[in-house]
């Protein structure tokens, strides 16, 4: 898509949609394209969830809320950049769907270079985070941006390598959720010199739920994942599955059997990731060209007979409902399996979605909630 500047009243309108009870990314995404804007969307949201058969009210983020979280962030120094503007770093703008909107503090430039991302145990081996501080460094002369999660270990050694040269850190909290707190002083100096970013509000204090969804943009804005240390059950080894999922490059270092750490890693090997005993294994496997999802655009113009749209989703809409089960599964099946025209199906889908009847995932897949 051709990326477009915004009014100041749709970034807001944006920002309300986003924080809007059942709207997740995949439901924002769908929305927007199908109404064009986000006043539009907001304006529609009533009818919508009362045709996807939800009775309660749902609950939309309030102009007065979106204020104060756009204060907030004004008083931090964040910048709010949602999906479809021209800062809007492009490998997530690619991504299937993209996050709705992201909070950047520091250095928001460093979004739209290079990327690698470092990531890895949180109780790391002194020789994990040697090297990982080392990869860090030499990929950044090399003219790679290094991100990662601020975790202990291996995130805050990639971090602490790459701060000369560029290094983005994104939260599970808001921008300003320092955590563990033994890296505020880290923390600081990544804002002075790097970028700080959280699709979170400011003040949201990181939950468990929280993780994926930053493990997510972590490897989305990366041309390719390195994990250092990883045990078999890792949050690391959830980004390098999202890293190939996405198209990225996924690189393993390589450990003793006899160190637990090393478990996951050498499993990545085994699964087909690179392996990376130096800084050089990266740049020659990335002097490949990352291709990039084809983008679909935010702002295409709304159907052409939105009435006869909403009359075949609501025809349609409980025999979609009655072929969606608890475990995710493609939509394309649901469309084949009631031989109907996807933009019907998929807009039933995206009604049954705002009711809380079922869950769009990324990947095309859908689910009961």
């Amino acid at each position: 898509m051709t990326p477009r500047a915004i009014s100041d009243a749709e970034r807001r309108d944006r920002l309300r949609l986003s924080r809007t009870e059942t709207v997740g990314p995949v439901t924002a995404a769908a929305l927007m394209a199908r109404f064009g804007s986000a006043r539009q969307v907001l304006d529609a949201l009533p009818e919508l969830v009362k045709r996807g058969g939800r009775t309660a009210p749902l609950k939309v983020c309030s102009g007065a809320e979106a204020d104060r979280e756009l204060e907030a962030g004004a008083k931090l120094g964040a910048r709010l950049i949602t999906a479809g503007e021209p800062d809007f770093p492009p490998p997530l703008a690619a991504l299937d769907p993209p996050p709705p909107l992201l909070w950047a503090l520091g250095h928001a430039d460093l979004l739209s270079k290079p990327t690698v991302a470092i990531v890895g145990a949180r109780i790391a081996s002194a020789g994990g985070q040697r090297f990982a501080r080392q990869l860090a460094l030499e990929l950044g002369q090399a003219g790679y941006v290094i991100v990662s999660g601020l975790a202990r270990g291996i995130d805050g050694a990639a971090h602490e390598g790459s701060l000369a040269s560029g290094t983005v850190a994104v939260l599970g909290g808001g921008v300003d959720d320092v955590y563990p707190s033994e890296h505020a002083g880290l923390y600081r100096r990544i804002v002075e010199a790097g970028c700080v970013v959280s699709e979170n509000a400011v003040g949201r204090k990181a939950k468990a739920m929280d993780f994926p969804r930053r493990n997510r943009i972590i490897s989305g804005l990366a041309q390719g994942v390195v994990v250092v240390e990883a045990e078999l059950r890792s949050g690391s080894l959830i980004t390098a599955r999202l890293a190939g999922e996405q198209g990225r490059e996924v690189f393993a270092v390589p450990g003793s059997p006899l160190d637990p750490r090393a478990k996951g890693t050498n499993d990545l090997i085994r699964q087909g990731a690179i392996l990376c005993d130096s800084a050089g294994d990266v740049i020659e496997a990335l002097r490949r060209p990352l291709r990039l999802r084809e983008q679909g655009d935010l702002f295409d113009p709304p159907p052409t007979d939105p009435e006869g749209l909403d009359r075949e989703a609501e025809r349609l809409r409980e025999n979609v409902f009655a072929l969606v089960s608890p475990t995710p599964a493609p939509i394309d099946e649901i469309v084949r399996a009631l031989a109907a025209p996807a933009p019907p199906v998929f807009a039933a889908l995206v009604e049954l979605s705002l009711a809380g009847r079922v869950e769009l995932l990324p990947g095309g897949l859908v689910a009961r909630s």
